[in-house]
């Protein structure tokens, strides 16, 4: 949602088709000809049904486009109504649900959901040549007594750099710092169905005590690399 996004000029209630004022849902425009509905206030599902559809007839008329509803999940009760209504599910998180609508009779231009999970593999070399290894308790390399780097996957708004160090303090606890991409590689139809993007990334220990993470690493050590 942009910050210069500004509220639309609603009119607060709209003669419905059974002869009763009905009050339209808040929007606000977005940057692409589109409007912007976040419903905080609990509804009923009746009521949210007359709003939206006396909203959408509103919306057709000034030439909006797509429509987008974001649901808080204690307002779950009107996701059914609203698919009723020809509304399909964009992408959920875990406080609310985004659900969409095109309202033109022309291609539907509504970007797609994020398609991209970003993984960090962490090469981490001392002056000696050797490097830090683990065993994972979990996943496909479970019990098979495999040495591999420490990985994981890099949280949202955190740069790849970050989320290396971060992972080899968290399954090492090994203090390093980021020196650089050695490569990357990406597949596709991976987690959820979505592709993804694993970056390879060369840091220098600045700590050497290992500790590690009880939860989800077998065993971690230094081993000679060449």
């Amino acid at each position: 949602m942009s910050d210069s996004a500004k509220p639309l000029s609603v009119v607060t209630s709209l003669l419905s088709e059974n002869g009763k004022d009905v009050e339209l849902l808040p929007a606000i425009n977005d940057d692409h000809g589109g409007v912007i509905v976040e419903l905080e206030t609990p509804m009923d599902s009746q009521t949210f049904s007359s709003s939206l559809r006396a909203s959408l007839s509103n919306w057709k008329k000034k030439g909006i486009k797509g429509v987008w509803i974001k649901l808080p999940i204690n307002l779950s009760n009107l996701v059914q109504p609203a698919v009723e209504e020809g509304f399909w599910y964009h992408h959920a998180e875990r406080s609310y649900l985004m659900l969409v609508y095109w309202i033109p009779d022309t291609e539907n231009t509504i970007p797609c959901n994020a398609t991209h999970r970003v993984g960090v593999g962490a090469f981490v070399m001392n002056e000696r040549r050797e490097v830090l290894v683990v065993q994972e308790k979990s996943g496909r390399l479970r019990g098979l007594g495999i040495w591999k780097f420490p990985t994981g996957v890099v949280d949202p708004g955190e740069d790849i750099h970050a989320g290396a160090v971060r992972e080899v303090k968290e399954e090492t606890g090994i203090d390093t710092e980021f020196v650089e991409v050695l490569g990357f590689r990406q597949s596709h139809m991976s987690f959820f169905e979505k592709s993804d993007l694993f970056f390879v990334c060369m840091l220098r220990p600045l700590s050497f005590e290992i500790h590690k993470q009880e939860l989800e690493i077998e065993a971690a050590q230094i081993l000679l690399c060449c």
